[in-house]
């Protein structure tokens, strides 16, 4: 009987060592997965192959951010474009320091991250930082499904951005047919929007209403003008309409009924609308975009008398 106990024993010490090697082999692979998976992390531009090594929903959502929406975002959301490493000339060195198995499909890597420069030497003047992988078992192999919780934050940014594209559709929409209309018209109106103030409904903006045409690769303004003012909106069955547009006068009472439209904010109304250079940069902007979503091959704006600008 003693000898029966005995061998019983031994073998559960067994197991339970086998147990033990076991979860050992595995956090192990599951870490040297998370250090191949760092390779992926998107650092200035998604690159194409870390399809492969990301979760198809995580991708597609990496994908939105920086394939699809204007270009300008990055510079109000870095940590959209620059996860780990920011805009300072550094490379991100990752070390993975351990990897929590939530479920059977399920991990947490926790990232070490510290900066170091091309040559190899590390950045003193950066901390050390730890950040965190998610991964999940997709049909036995382990990919990226998020970083940092990034994902809901992409998300949530996705949904806000395609609310103000309706917003600036339905404005671009209303200001080329009712405004555009009183133009010498060209093949394409294309508005440029600066805003100032939205809130509730009310959305002010120095508005610019332009007609061009398109010459080789070259949109030639042919006419267009200031639209300054007040656009009130509402939504019907999901879609912005235009319902108001309360516009700066021309001439003597210029100034006056700007004030009174702009109230509070007149003086950011008055210093984007003084700065050529600030209006040129948004046209620029804009018309890229136009450009790009109407698959035109055009590469530069011209206005008449003037060289014509670059657009990308």
């Amino acid at each position: 009987m003693k000898h029966i106990l005995g061998m019983k024993k031994i073998l559960l010490l067994l197991a339970a060592a086998l147990l033990l090697t076991a979860c050992g082999n595995q956090e192990e692979k599951l870490k040297e997965r998370a250090a191949e998976l760092c390779k992926y992390i998107p650092d200035h531009e998604l690159r194409e192959e870390s399809r492969e090594y990301m979760t198809e929903d995580f991708y597609n959502v990496l994908d939105t951010m920086f394939n699809r929406l204007p270009e300008h975002e990055a510079m109000d959301h870095e940590w959209l474009y620059y996860f780990v490493t920011g805009n300072g000339g550094t490379i991100a060195d990752y070390t993975v320091t351990g990897v929590e198995l939530t479920d059977n499909t399920h991990a947490v890597a926790t990232i070490s991250v510290r900066q170091k420069w091309e040559d190899g030497s590390f950045d003193e003047s950066t901390d050390i930082e730890e950040h965190k992988l998610y991964m999940e078992n997709v049909d036995g192999v382990w990919l990226m499904s998020d970083f940092d919780g990034h994902k809901a934050d992409c998300i949530r940014h996705i949904a806000i951005n395609r609310e103000e594209q309706a917003v600036r559709a339905a404005i671009s929409d209303y200001l080329v047919r009712e405004i555009g209309e009183h133009y010498l018209k060209g093949e394409l109106c294309i508005p440029t929007l600066q805003m100032i103030h939205e809130e509730d409904g009310l959305f002010m903006g120095d508005f610019w209403v332009m007609w061009y045409n398109v010459v080789g690769d070259t949109l030639k303004c042919v006419s267009g003008g200031n639209h300054a003012g007040a656009i009130t909106m509402s939504k019907e069955n999901g879609k912005y309409k235009v319902t108001g547009f309360e516009q700066a006068v021309d001439g003597a009472g210029n100034m006056a009924s700007a004030k009174r439209i702009f109230g509070s904010y007149y003086d950011i109304y008055e210093n984007v609308h003084s700065s050529e250079q600030v209006r040129e940069a948004v046209r620029q902007e804009q018309l890229k975009e136009y450009v790009k979503h109407n698959n035109l091959n055009v590469h530069y704006y011209q206005d008449y008398g003037w060289p014509a600008k670059e657009i990308w």
